[in-house]
């Protein structure tokens, strides 16, 4: 398809929802990881999108477009198991703490892109409205 420009309004949105999807699937693992406390050799998990988020990111700053804009839409969210760690002496790594930290983190995170989501709404319906 070749080099895409891409609006930054329709780039925000896309951006927002793909933040809430995240959000969403963290909220399940943390879920998971604290469901799994006491689950011999359980190992626990983490979502990894950040990082797809600052080369995408620093794509578009430096070169002002994403070639094959769905680099954002699909397959950049991994679910990354941590074996590297062992918390306890049945092989379960997962600390509640951190866990609920995590939630907590998440939480507000999702909140925060609610918040972007409906400013991002009232600005379009804004416009549509000419300013009233």
């Amino acid at each position: 398809m070749g080099i895409d420009r891409i609006n930054s309004q329709d780039y925000t949105y896309n951006l927002i929802k793909k933040g809430l999807n995240v959000a969403n699937l963290r909220g399940q693992v943390i879920a998971h990881n604290m469901a799994n406390i006491n689950t011999k050799n359980f190992k626990r998990s983490s979502v990894s999108f950040e990082d797809t988020l600052k080369d995408v990111s620093s794509e578009i700053e430096n070169k002002g477009y994403v070639d094959g804009a769905s680099k954002l839409d699909y397959g950049q969210t991994k679910v990354v198991q941590d074996n590297s760690t062992s918390m306890r002496s049945d092989g379960n790594n997962v600390d509640l703490e951190v866990e609920k930290t995590n939630q907590a983190a998440n939480t507000l995170m999702y909140n925060a892109l609610i918040t972007q989501a409906n400013n991002q709404i009232k600005m379009t319906q804004m416009v549509i409205n000419g300013g009233r």
